[in-house]
């Protein structure tokens, strides 16, 4: 198998983008990785989307998108797995350069959420869910969150409040990030007077519909070396999967599907939790950042938040996580997310955070979650010597 490298990285800001469309906001994306990269036109496309069947009423994003930017009659693939939808098109592309049948690949999420209310968001984005076991019964996302939520607070006896300080420091960290949908930091007083989505799950706990598209170039070693850059070293790209349905699984507050696959990462790149220099993890809601600390490695069961109580998650401890805000603060685009988290962490790992930058970082994880845990992937970056 081949090495895989991060040639190129490009995105949009954050936010409602009523003036642009899906194809437009993935072309923009698209654009400054080509441009970063110092390419022209890749051998193949994949294009990581969840929800634009239902919210945008499209699909073949791959040739719609390829065709918008000017690479008619490109390979291109569409990637769908929920919230996951960016991290396995990764993958898929990290494979096929890995394999030898291509050398020039590049990766596209985009998402465009706020084309549609509330309701039908709600309702789109409860398809991940299972359908027949959860869907059919009510059960919205925010709600499953908030069993999960109320449950792992049962289990390790902890009140509601010991989960702020994930949500003040992704918004703490987005202030410094030009392409966060909030940058505004929060006190802890704001976060206390957040009103209630979902018993126990607030506002400040619950990550934002949004708008965006992020996008990378990845190349093999040869291309690598050409481009008279710095490249990064995709050391590892894994992925895992549970049960859709929480019901289903041996315990709702271990994420299994994300310590299999942080554990299958870190065997193919050779590390370990400790070497990690930051973690860009899957904060969609408070109670998913704390329980993938814990199945990555670097928390015990129920030590999560005490980890984030002792500023251990800062950008000054011992393990920085959404150095740039995160889903919480950057803003959540589903299907673009997993793909934003690279492009996040290739800006740390290339030393171009500003503000932002983790001080000598050179390996980080990030780790994209689908469901509520149903499809996990991770992958580790490392600057190349």
């Amino acid at each position: 198998m081949r090495d895989v490298f991060v040639l190129g990285v490009g995105q949009t800001p954050v936010g409602e983008w009523w003036d642009r469309s899906l194809r437009d906001l993935a072309a923009d994306a698209l654009q400054a990785a080509v441009s970063d990269a110092g390419v022209d036109l890749p051998q193949a496309l994949f294009v990581a989307n969840m929800l634009a069947a239902r919210i945008s009423n499209q699909t073949q994003l791959g040739a719609l998108i390829a065709s918008h930017v000017g690479w008619r009659g490109l390979e291109a693939t569409t990637v769908e797995a929920a919230c996951a939808s960016g991290g396995v098109a990764i993958q898929a592309a990290v494979r096929a350069i890995a394999s030898g049948m291509l050398d020039l690949v590049a990766v596209c999420g985009v998402e465009k959420m706020t084309d549609a209310t509330g309701g039908p968001v709600t309702t789109a984005l409860a398809t991940a869910a299972d359908a027949d076991f959860e869907g059919a019964h009510g059960a919205t996302f925010v709600a499953l969150n908030a069993l999960i939520m109320r449950r792992y607070m049962h289990e390790h006896r902890i009140a509601h409040e010991a989960f702020a300080p994930f949500g003040l420091n992704a918004h703490a960290n987005a202030v410094h990030n030009p392409n966060a949908m909030f940058r505004r930091a929060i006190t802890m007083e704001t976060w206390r007077r957040a009103p209630v989505i979902s018993d126990p799950v607030n506002l400040f706990d619950s990550s934002p519909v949004a708008d965006g598209a992020a996008a990378l170039i990845l190349g093999s070693a040869e291309l690598a070396r050409a481009s008279g850059q710095a490249p990064l070293r995709v050391m590892a790209s894994a992925c895992a999967t549970d049960s859709v349905d929480l019901a289903s699984r041996d315990d709702p507050i271990d994420l299994y599907a994300a310590r299999l696959s942080a554990r299958r990462a870190c065997d193919q790149a050779r590390l370990g939790p400790g070497d990690m220099d930051l973690f860009e993890l899957h904060d969609a809601f408070s109670i998913m950042a704390a329980l993938s600390l814990e199945a990555a490695g670097f928390a015990g069961p129920g030590q999560a938040t005490q980890l984030a109580a002792d500023g251990e998650i800062s950008p000054q401890g011992r393990i920085p996580v959404c150095t740039l805000g995160g889903l919480k603060g950057r803003g959540h685009p589903v299907g673009a997310t997993g793909v934003y988290q690279l492009v996040d962490l290739a800006t740390q790992l290339r030393g171009d955070a500003g503000a932002a930058q983790v001080p000598g970082a050179a390996i980080g994880m990030a780790q994209n979650i689908g469901g509520t845990g149903a499809t996990v992937v991770t992958h580790i970056l490392a600057a190349d010597d």
